[in-house]
């Protein structure tokens, strides 16, 4: 650790983020647990505070102190006034420990007890969480914002709606999973949204923006230390257009459709934007790119670790969480050793030779009668994340891993709709349009008029036609018919040996006797941030059918240990814990 840094940070206390709430899941009991251990390697003393007791980062040895009581500016004053930390750090604990250093800084409890705020200063905070800072420093640095205004009442959101027109989006300051956002299309639904966004915004403040759904919604996660050093982690790209909270889109990494020139426009953009914010740590910036053209707008920044943090992570094997910590309290990316290859340093952007699919996992299947569409305010409890070599092997192992009782694209209840409903159903967002698509698809429905009602990029529409031209090449064997380098395709693609079977008219036993037949087996790949550039010692892995195996077993006896899959009502991160 840098000397000077080290003399004054003895101790730091960690706030976590509390209960699991929709947008805020196990994501950050992940990074709070990153935290706490990479503070204690450079021999701090850590205290933590959270009020959720399922967690990983609140069992004994990841912190050295551990305070299980409410995250409020009374609890936590308390716990400073005990403890006599040197340094707090927040930006581990998602919105609620942002919002929390916010309070205890503003109340003068940081300045009364001479503790520090680590990582990324306040004043960055406020310009990224700020809607009105944040619009101004973007103009400063002249990257453009849609048309928007600032406003703290409901006359204000009225007015400039009326003098920019319909669809606007409602955006909260310092709220999380877009909580109390939304669009409005008249209004009636902008008096409802705005008056639930000033109610959630802890400063009473939303920003009210021409809506621009129907552009495409990006994302980059970049890393800056306080020597102004900056790494792109990851890019990624949201399956659905602006206009769906990203936590309830399908995310897919690295971006797919982008052309070079978009992808280093906003790269470059990315970097100017955390080097004007003065953001030390990890940061997430999501962008609308116009699908005509090169034109862009900066739709919001989250100056902290988070969900799309952990996804990030990994995709690319990049420990953020970690990183941002060591950057936290003093360290600059060069100084820190990359933790999967002990030999190189953080200080470089991840390579990625796979295709990353997210998945959200929602709670329909436990409130049937709430409203499936999906907006600007996020609805999904949890999230699944899938890798493959190419998107449709990631999207199907993405489906199957959702356990909502399906293997691939067919849902069998879509087959009962009719085509004028289907069509209708396409136009709105919900949780079933992945499947809707694949439907609209097998009734001969074109990729221009699919398009032209959901605004998802051709690209991923023509990947999912792809995959419905293999199941009805599948549709017309039979287990002795079938070819060897047919399955061999289908296997590739992501389909399981249950769907294959299905469409084939055999069972799942007997297409893996065929496949062992023919010597179709999986091999697992590594995820180790270079492309296997350096040695990894701390890799992990992921199945596809290709010819080399990454995965050397070793001789030692094992135990597999199975995982809980994600997130959902009835079960949370108690199961990760």
């Amino acid at each position: 650790m840098n000397k000077s840094n080290q003399s004054k940070l003895n101790k730091v206390l960690v706030i976590g983020s509390g209960p699991i709430i929709i947008g805020q899941a196990a994501e950050f009991d992940y990074a709070g647990t990153q935290a706490c251990q990479a503070l204690k390697e450079e021999g701090i003393e850590v205290v933590l505070v959270n009020s959720n007791p399922a967690t990983i980062m609140t069992d004994p040895g990841i912190a050295d102190r551990i305070y299980i009581e409410p995250l409020t500016l009374q609890f936590v004053e308390k716990i400073i006034a005990q403890e006599r930390p040197d340094g707090l750090l927040p930006t581990l604990g998602g919105q609620v420990g942002l919002n929390l250093a916010l309070k205890l800084y503003e109340e003068g409890v940081l300045a009364k007890y001479n503790v520090r705020l680590l990582g990324t200063p306040i004043e960055a905070i406020k310009k990224a969480e700020d809607r009105e800072l944040f619009k101004l420093t973007m103009e400063e640095i002249n990257q453009p914002v849609p048309e928007s205004a600032i406003v703290s009442n409901l006359e204000e959101a009225v007015d400039f709606a009326e003098q920019v027109g319909y669809p606007i989006i409602v955006r909260p300051a310092y709220t999380l999973g877009g909580t109390g956002g939304g669009i409005a299309n008249n209004r009636e639904q902008l008096i409802e949204i705005a008056h639930l966004g000033l109610k959630h915004s802890i400063i009473n403040q939303v920003l009210i923006e021409k809506s621009v759904a129907g552009w495409k919604e990006i994302e980059y996660e970049v890393i800056r230390d306080r020597a102004d050093n900056c790494v792109i982690i990851c890019s990624m790209e949201n399956f659905d257009p602006v206009g769906v909270h990203t936590g309830d889109s399908i995310v897919v990494a690295p971006t797919q459709t982008l052309s070079k020139d978009e992808f280093l426009m906003l790269k470059s953009a990315s970097i100017e934007i955390i080097r004007a914010l003065g953001i030390e740590g990890g940061c997430n910036i999501q962008f609308a790119l116009d699908p005509n053209s090169k034109r862009y707008y900066v739709i919001e920044v989250n100056p902290r670790v988070s969900r799309s943090s952990a996804l990030a992570s990994k995709a690319t094997g990049y420990p953020i969480a970690r990183v941002a910590t060591k950057i936290a309290v003093g360290l600059t990316l060069d100084q820190i050793i990359n933790a999967v290859t002990r030999k190189t340093y953080a200080f470089f952007e991840p390579t990625v030779d796979y295709v990353v699919v997210k998945i959200p996992r929602w709670p329909f299947d436990k409130f049937a009668q709430a409203d499936r569409h999906l907006n600007t305010q996020m609805k999904a409890t949890g999230e699944v994340m899938a890798i493959d070599r190419t998107f449709q092997a990631a999207l199907l192992k993405a489906v199957r891993s959702t356990e909502i009782g399906v293997s691939g694209l067919n849902l069998p209840e879509l087959a009962e709709i009719d085509t004028p409903t289907l069509k209708k159903r396409l136009t709105a967002a919900d949780d079933e349009r992945l499947f809707l698509i694949a439907e609209a698809l097998r009734r001969g429905i074109g990729i221009e008029e699919i398009w032209s009602l959901t605004k998802i990029d051709r690209f991923f529409l023509e990947k999912i036609a792809g995959l419905i031209r293999i199941e009805e090449q599948l549709s017309k064997q039979t287990i002795d018919t079938i070819t060897q380098s047919l399955l061999y395709e289908a296997k590739q693609a992501g389909f399981s040996d249950v769907d294959i079977a299905c469409y084939l008219g055999s069972t799942e036993e007997e297409v893996r006797d065929l496949r062992r037949k023919f010597n179709l087996k999986p091999v697992y790949k590594m995820v180790d941030t270079c492309a296997a550039e350096f040695e990894a010692a701390t890799p992990y892995y992921y199945s596809t059918y290709e010819q080399e195996n990454e995965a050397i077993p070793s001789d030692r006896k094992k135990v597999i240990v199975l995982g809980s899959g994600p997130i959902r009502i009835g079960q949370g991160i108690e199961f990760d814990y």
